[in-house]
């Protein structure tokens, strides 16, 4: 039998995030559709190990699938290119790693780069309305990767209390996204946020040190890091010795 989707009025709140569908439904972890994607529904969401994931011409859809991909920031494995990489970004002067600097020109690249296994775009026009208001409020922060005065790269993230939420990268240079995922570890090493949600596994996330854990753990991480005071969202080049400790400073 199919299992039945609840559909959500403007005023519900979210079902609990243990009754999304499972491996044996048509879509494991979704959990509901409709309701409202504005700044209360989305931290309402986050905070209890939720998320919207949807394409045009469907309803909001929200997710919480079991088990989550999970970046544990001291297992994030930062292999020999990308530690040199890193190490020449490190010392060039016309680069550097902003935080919220430019988040509308960061989401609006990550809207044009297809999601691993995807044709099309998933952050749809409402989508980057929506997640520019949560950025305004203080909940959604951009990591950008500058080079030579350009915007290179960067991600997207939501972040409550300590609890960080991984959403969307992008690259218009090589390793340009992920040096902005090494600077986003590092920020979190610093400040003591220990996880970084990743939603879904995926051979990249898996090849950079992500794995799944439980959904019930990672609700119970997201319960007690939310609660922690925030994050100061700013990057540090001194951050860079929490990967590369045996680099001297620029």
């Amino acid at each position: 039998m199919k299992p039945t989707l609840p559909w959500l009025e403007p005023e519900d709140p979210f079902p609990a995030a243990a009754s999304a569908w499972d491996h044996r439904s048509p879509a494991p972890g979704l959990l509901a559709a409709g309701g409202l994607l504005d700044v209360p529904h989305l931290s309402a969401a986050y905070q209890q190990g939720i998320f919207p994931w949807y394409s045009a011409g469907q309803p909001t859809l929200w997710w919480s699938p079991d088990p989550r991909m999970v970046l544990h920031v001291a297992e994030f494995r930062l292999h020999r290119s990308l530690r040199k990489t890193l190490q020449r970004f490190r010392t060039t002067p016309v680069h550097e790693v902003c935080v919220d600097r430019d988040f509308s020109a960061v989401i609006h690249a990550c809207a044009l780069t297809p999601r691993d296994g995807q044709s099309g775009t998933w952050i749809l026009p409402e989508m980057v309305r929506a997640y520019e208001a949560l950025h305004e409020a203080g909940h959604a922060h951009s990591v950008e990767t500058w080079m030579d005065g350009r915007l290179a790269g960067g991600l997207y993230c939501v972040a409550f209390g300590r609890a960080v939420f991984g959403e969307s990268m992008f690259a218009h240079a090589t390793d340009a996204s992920k040096i902005a995922l090494s600077a986003l570890v590092a920020l979190c090493r610093a400040q003591g946020a220990e996880r970084i949600d990743c939603q879904q596994n995926t051979r990249h996330l898996a090849s950079l040190g992500a794995r799944e854990i439980p959904r019930s753990a990672f609700i119970d991480h997201v319960g007690r890091a939310r609660q922690e005071p925030p994050m100061q969202w700013a990057f540090q080049p001194l951050y860079w010795s929490e990967l590369l400790p045996d680099t001297p400073l620029a």
